[in-house]
């Protein structure tokens, strides 16, 4: 944890190396999105592989238990992946409009 914090304080430099005053907010704006956007769809794809994760423990642990619907625990698996994979796409879609199409650069 303490090498993560480190990390971003190290890369928030970038955030204040700037040179007109002009300049200076564009490239403070830039950099913030650009961590924004790393830590946020970092985040959301760890969330995702946690639940991806547990929906295949959960999916495999009832088939083993009763084999006689393994059919319908797939197909609801799979139903759960998507809706998972879903949400990871958003927050991509999200990143891509904050790197972008950020509204406050003008």
């Amino acid at each position: 944890m303490k090498k993560i914090v480190l990390l971003l304080l190290s890369l928030t430099a970038f955030a204040f190396a700037a040179g007109a005053d002009g300049e200076m907010n564009n490239s403070m704006i830039r950099s913030a999105s650009v961590l924004a956007a790393g830590i946020g769809l970092g985040l959301a794809a760890l969330g995702g592989a946690i639940g991806m994760g547990n929906t295949a423990a959960a999916t495999i642990s009832g088939t083993a238990r009763n084999p006689g619907v393994a059919s319908k625990l797939m197909t609801t698996m799979f139903v759960a992946l998507a809706m998972v994979e879903a949400q990871v796409i958003y927050a991509l879609v999200i990143t891509l409009i904050v790197l972008y199409g950020n509204p406050m650069l003008g």
